[in-house]
């Protein structure tokens, strides 16, 4: 008798059921996680700086440009002799710098101390340089709580937002593009340190750390660089429209002015005429005889 044909058993595959759905419930924790978190921006670029450079991507490709531009702030600040009135330092939305307002503005005005111009200056210059002008920069005013209402400034409000605006204007000046300013006041609203005791009674160091302006370098995302791009693109357009209209009219002109000059005279020599012969005198009549 022939042995029994033998036949392969079926491997039972349950197990990948259970396998699916596990991995489906871990994408699914991942997604929530990352809905629910806050990207700290300096922190991410942090690792991928060290990512970079432990795969060996090369030294100027593992510095972030977030840190390129915190330390040529730093190091402006430092050649003005400034340090010890600024604060440089970065959080979860990009680059902070700190100003103390007794340093950089006349008491109870929004009049930038001349001194204190050049370093302001500076950071222009260097935020409009190509690799560090994908930036917002947000210039927030902070006063201490005590009141202040003048004809120029009827409160705290006022007085805080014209001193952002101060600075706003001289970083305009040196060419920072318009898109990137932005100008909030916050008056007495948001102190770093309470400016009063228990008793009410007013404490003065906190009040001068109060009295700041904090200027924020918020790095703009992709749709923000191609929208400042093209902003930048249609001023150049237009600028070279105006100078070509410019141009235009200006050789009009000259071709005009040409014209008017030559006095619609021609280039064909004058013919001169000799006056014709005076009349021969009539003959005298013959005498009578």
């Amino acid at each position: 008798m022939p042995p029994p044909e033998l036949t392969e058993e079926p491997e039972e595959e349950e197990w990948l059921v259970t396998y699916a759905d596990a991995i489906t419930l871990l994408m699914a924790f991942f997604v929530m996680l990352v809905s629910f978190s806050k990207i700290d921006l300096p922190m991410f670029e942090a690792v991928m700086a060290g990512i970079a450079q432990e795969i060996g991507m090369g030294k100027d490709k593992a510095v972030s440009s977030t840190q390129d531009v915190q330390t040529a702030i730093e190091n402006a600040t430092f050649e003005m002799q400034m340090e010890q009135v600024v604060d440089v330092y970065k959080d979860e939305k990009g680059i902070v710098i700190e100003m103390a307002s007794t340093s950089f503005f006349k008491p109870g005005t929004a009049e930038i101390i001349p001194s204190a111009i050049p370093l302001i200056q500076n950071w222009g210059g260097l935020l409009i340089q190509d690799k560090f002008k994908y930036f917002f920069v947000n210039v927030a005013g902070h006063t201490d709580d005590d009141p202040i209402n003048t004809p120029k400034f009827p409160s705290n409000w006022e007085l805080s937002a014209a001193r952002a605006a101060a600075v706003i204007r001289i970083l305009e000046g040196e060419k920072v593009h318009p898109f990137q300013l932005q100008v909030t006041g916050y008056g007495a609203s948001h102190p770093k340190l309470p400016n009063r005791d228990q008793a009410g009674n007013p404490i003065k160091i906190n009040q001068e750390k109060n009295r700041r302006i904090v200027v924020h370098l918020i790095q703009m995302s992709k749709k923000e660089k191609e929208a400042l791009d093209q902003v930048l693109l249609e001023e150049r357009l237009a600028r070279e429209e105006r100078k070509r209209q410019l141009d235009m009219k200006a050789r009009q002109k000259a071709v005009q002015d040409s014209l008017g000059n030559s006095g619609g005279a021609t280039n064909a020599p004058q013919q001169h005429t000799a006056p014709a012969p005076a009349p021969a005198p009539a003959p005298a009549p013959a005498p009578a005889h």
